[in-house]
């Protein structure tokens, strides 16, 4: 029984050590401030579809969720970082943009394009 005991209190204070040395088991890959608000922003840019917004249903669901995230998230990073500013502005003219014409007209798809591109470069 005394084997036991000790053998238990060894393998919980191993379990316990390694725990401690290697951290709590989080992704480390996850992070969190305005770099990653911006590369947010872009990955739900590249996943937006101009031609799937006003489709009815989970398609037409996603690209919005995608489009307000986009624009919303990189309004994120600019406030944290003014080093984000181009992007925030860039998306900030398409969605004012397309609230004034209801559309995903030639000026709205250049500021997106812009936005794209300064995705590319971060």
């Amino acid at each position: 029984m005394a084997a036991l005991l000790v053998g238990l209190l060894v393998g919980g204070a191993g379990a316990g050590t390694a725990w401690a040395l290697t951290g709590s088991g989080e992704d480390l890959s996850i992070s969190s401030g305005p770099a990653a608000d911006a590369r947010g922003a872009c990955n739900a840019l590249a996943g937006f579809d101009v031609s799937k917004y006003a489709v009815k249903g989970d398609d037409g669901e996603v690209a919005r969720y995608r489009w307000n995230g986009a624009v919303v998230l990189s309004e994120a990073a600019a406030a944290a970082d003014p080093a984000y500013k181009p992007l925030a502005d860039a998306l900030r003219r398409a969605a004012y943009r397309h609230q004034q014409v209801f559309e995903f007209d030639d000026q709205v798809k250049k500021d997106i394009a812009k936005s794209r591109k300064i995705c590319a470069g971060l």
